[in-house]
């Protein structure tokens, strides 16, 4: 009975140095283009676009590096309103950069703090303020699901030219691809 409950309490001590923490699963990749499920969250990618600055003259708004706008959607597929976590971008090094929380003269700049309602969608760009390279975007949901999109490095106008898209376009765009 003395050995059981020493075994018992070394037991005990051994389990309460283990970590809580879920084991990190490896994160799935996918490229820029498809549709990419976490959790409740579909996310796609359709472009990116590098810029030197926003605006014009004195109130020109300029980043350290680059802004580095990303064009994406989020659909929400559950059956509750689902925020959409915040973004970051990994570099082939391993470097990350955050989302940029001030979105002044971003043009169809999604927000910071933003969510979806069920079967609804979000759509616009995220900015980053990170050296021309690259990146990897990494998306999540608020359960620790995440995945990365592979995002090439292209380089096109310098200051973004960005057209909506919207449902009614999406609907133009098949119409015109039957013809």
């Amino acid at each position: 009975m003395r050995i059981s409950g020493i075994l018992l309490t070394i037991l005990a001590i051994g389990l309460t140095g283990c970590s809580s923490e879920p084991a990190q699963l490896p994160l799935m990749q996918y490229s820029m283009g498809e549709k990419v499920p976490v959790g409740h969250l579909t996310y796609t990618v359709f472009e990116t676009q590098w810029a030197t600055h926003f605006g014009e003259g004195v109130t020109a708004r300029v980043p350290q590096n680059r802004f580095f706008l990303v064009r994406l959607s989020a659909v929400n597929g559950g059956v509750a309103d689902a925020p959409i976590p915040n973004f970051t971008i990994q570099d082939d090094s391993g470097h990350t950069y955050s989302e940029l929380t001030d979105g002044d003269g971003v043009p169809q700049w999604v927000g910071y703090l933003r969510s979806a309602k069920p079967a609804d969608f979000l759509q616009g760009n995220v900015v980053f303020d990170a050296p021309p390279g690259h990146y990897k975007l990494k998306v999540s949901d608020d359960q620790q699901h995440a995945a990365l999109i592979d995002m090439p490095l292209t380089f096109g106008a310098e200051t973004p030219e960005i057209t909506p898209v919207g449902p009614e376009d999406v609907m133009r765009d098949k119409a015109m691809e039957k013809k």
